[in-house]
């Protein structure tokens, strides 16, 4: 198991955040105003969870990682009930391993149960997109036309973190346009770990802009209120993200 280093310190972690190197989040990406301002007042909670959910998935805590509640504390310089909390959150995503009296695990991937879980991912994910392209508010839909532009200009760029991010404020402005509580509960179990997947092997078998373009097609058709553009276009990105999956597996072996 591989160890983060952390620094150490003889006070009691700060109940504020700060930014440090790792964890910059969506607040620091340009044109996020529009989303921020139809979501919930972020908590400490919700902020230890999203840095910590972008470090595991951008592998800068990598898989087989042990760290601890204090560890983790001291990286974000966030107290220990929101990162206690947050954990939480991580453990039910599959992100992270609670091992009792032993810490916690960031755990490995695995190659065969993202194939499974691409099954139930075309499924859930292509009601709640078209629930979204239908029951999306006017601002929502301004929100997903901006994504669309993101999710081109990291193509454009070949910008995988600004991928990653686009793709994280996609998904959760998903599943409050479709506002289905029953198929939320579903995707957010997977999408953490659909986006680490990713980000651990596009570099050998995918192709970031064909990926950006194809999520792009999707938040557009949701913007336009496109119910059946949105399906199809979801289709289309599903069968890219299946055939990356099995290309993943093969390179693999």
């Amino acid at each position: 198991m591989t160890r983060i280093a952390t620094k150490k310190t003889a006070s009691a972690p700060r109940k504020r955040a700060r930014k440090s190197s790792l964890d910059k989040t969506t607040e620091d990406v340009p044109g996020s105003d529009t989303l921020n301002a139809i979501e919930p007042k972020r908590t400490l909670t919700d902020i230890a969870y999203e840095r910590l959910e972008e470090a595991i998935v951008t592998l800068r805590i990598p898989p087989g990682t042990a760290v601890s509640e204090l560890t983790l504390s001291n990286m974000l310089d966030i107290g220990r009930t929101p990162i206690r909390e947050a954990i939480q959150r991580l453990a039910r995503e599959h992100l992270l391993q609670v091992l009792p009296q032993r810490g916690l695990l960031v755990p490995q991937i695995d190659l065969r149960k993202q194939l499974r879980l691409l099954e139930t991912r075309r499924e859930v994910e292509r009601l709640i997109c078209r629930s979204a392209a239908r029951r999306a508010t006017p601002e929502e839909r301004k929100s997903f036309l901006h994504l669309r532009d993101e999710f081109l200009q990291s193509a454009q760029d070949n910008d995988d973190i600004m991928f990653i991010r686009a793709d994280k404020k996609f998904n959760d402005l998903s599943l409050i346009a479709a506002r289905n509580e029953f198929s939320e509960g579903a995707m957010r179990l997977m999408h953490g770990l659909s986006r680490r997947f990713w980000y651990c092997h596009y570099k050998q078998v995918a192709d970031l802009s064909e990926t950006a373009q194809l999520h792009a097609a999707v938040a557009d058709a949701i913007g336009q209120g496109n119910i059946k553009d949105a399906g199809d276009s979801l289709d289309r990105l599903l069968d890219n993200i299946e055939a990356f999956a099995k290309s993943t597996l093969t390179y693999d072996l």
